[in-house]
């Protein structure tokens, strides 16, 4: 059954846009068909982080209806395909943003899995978006301000009748100072998919303009990354089988 999953949060800086990729690319990875749509309108990041900042046609351009939305879309090497929007602050003005409510069959065409990386917070922008998701997915961190932004956003879409697939928490460092896992499940009353480590791979997937399932395919976050697909398209993924062995462990270090 084909999906739309808008990626959302309360707040910026939690890793949006980053869970959008790496789930994507995780999802990719055990052969499900991947369209990632950067409905970030303002502040849009995708083709940034997959090295793609400007495109000849980009989302902006479908929704002020000067191009078809087949025509936006580009093929990472990977196989994943993506939707960039724009970084021009004239294309945003001209782009009608209620427009995205129509292109959601039309995403259906493409893939099996459209991961939409929503704007943060609560804004019109993030409403438009998550109107026209099937499931949603909220990202935060283990920090009060982070995570009582994420219950507003839970309840935004308890009011807009959408259902929340679960959370993900991101840039975990298992320390006495962050929330505990319990802590965050007993505030948010949502399932939590999984937790995601502060890792330097991450970063430096980022500076790869890449997924870090690709750059770092046995790093702690990309397991992590993987054993959530896992868990959304019902199949059994062993993290264990991807660890380093020490071999690896050490050419890594020197």
């Amino acid at each position: 059954m084909k999906k739309v999953i808008v990626i959302t949060s309360g707040k910026g800086g939690v890793g949006k846009t980053t869970t959008a990729i790496n789930l994507g690319a995780a999802l990719n990875s055990f052969g499900e068909k991947v369209l990632i749509v950067d409905g970030n309108l303002s502040t849009p990041n995708i083709g940034v982080n997959l090295g793609s900042p400007e495109v000849p046609i980009n989302l902006n351009h479908v929704l002020s209806g000067k191009a078809e939305l087949s025509e936006a879309i580009y093929e990472h090497e990977s196989g994943i395909k993506i939707i960039p929007s724009s970084l021009s602050l004239i294309d945003l003005k001209d782009t009608n943003l209620k427009k995205i409510s129509n292109l959601k069959n039309s995403f259906k065409k493409f893939s099996d899995y459209i991961l939409i990386d929503c704007a943060a917070g609560l804004g019109q922008e993030a409403k438009e978006a998550i109107e026209i998701a099937d499931e949603l997915i909220i990202v935060t961190n283990p920090e009060t301000a982070a995570i009582t932004d994420a219950l507003k956003t839970i309840k935004l879409a308890e009011t807009m009748k959408k259902n929340i697939l679960g959370i993900i928490v991101s840039r975990v460092r298992k320390d006495y100072i962050e929330m505990q896992p319990n802590t965050v499940k007993e505030m948010l009353e949502v399932p939590i998919l999984g937790m995601v480590p502060e890792d330097m791979s991450i970063k430096k997937a980022i500076n790869l303009k890449d997924a870090v399932i690709h750059t770092h395919p046995k790093s702690k976050s990309s397991r992590a990354y993987k054993e959530i697909a896992a868990k959304i398209i019902g199949i059994d993924y062993d993290s264990n089988k991807d660890k380093p062995n020490l071999f690896e462990i050490i050419f890594r270090r020197y």
